[in-house]
């Protein structure tokens, strides 16, 4: 259930999991209830997800007809939003150790692809019953950057932690990871990786991802 919840908001650009999320109004009412903290990483989080929600919204039904758009406009924001290829490095791991960018690039998009294939349409489904609340951001360890903290809030049940961890590159914040109720999205695929990065080069099990006979997030 968690790595479902995990490989679903990655598919929604990794700042807003869209999937969960409320309403653009209500993300609107939240932003005046609990407002981010005074920093750019917390405001981009929190303008983000109003953005992003308040576009998906407007589009619904343009994007329920036309599987492409949706997928266009998500990828658009994956690109904005999404430091893929840094985090790629991260999922590869000693794999990744004197790739050549082309090659990290090549599993980066590929990786996104698949997601975004498999969880796409689950941007659509929103629960209108959660709001989002920015809790707290804090300097990580070795200045790589920052980690936001919000909480996904529901009518009933505890509320949902979702971190994202973020670094500034060429002045402008960039997420590289985001952890679901402890569930980082680096190291699942960083675990489910290793053992076809074991027997395969980077470009054959982009290729695999690309085919479709790997699933990210899925029993391989």
């Amino acid at each position: 259930m968690k790595s479902n919840l995990l490989t679903a908001a990655v598919a929604a650009a990794l700042l807003v999991s869209a999937p969960f999320a409320a309403s653009a109004q209500q993300a609107q009412a939240t932003a005046r209830v609990a407002p981010a903290p005074q920093s750019s990483a917390s405001k981009l989080v929190l303008d983000s997800s109003t953005r992003i929600l308040t576009t998906l919204e407007k589009r619904r039904a343009e994007f329920r007809a036309s599987p492409a758009a949706l997928n266009a406009y998500v990828d658009s924001e994956f690109n904005r939003l999404f430091d893929r290829e840094y985090a790629a490095r991260l999922v590869l791991g000693l794999h990744g150790r004197g790739a050549s960018d082309a090659d990290v690039k090549l599993f980066a998009d590929a990786l996104a692809d698949n997601l975004l294939a498999r969880y796409g349409t689950a941007l659509l489904d929103f629960d209108g019953q959660l709001k989002v609340r920015i809790k707290s951001e804090a300097a990580l360890p070795g200045g790589r950057g920052v980690k936001v903290s919000s909480e996904f809030l529901r009518a009933s049940g505890e509320p949902v932690p979702v971190d994202y961890l973020m670094r500034n590159t060429g002045g402008q914040w960039k997420l590289f990871d985001v952890m679901i109720e402890g569930i980082s999205y680096v190291q699942t695929f960083k675990n489910q990786f290793d053992a076809p990065l074991r027997t395969k080069s980077i470009a054959q099990v982009a290729a695999d991802l690309r085919a479709g006979r790997l699933q990210a997030g899925g029993n391989n």
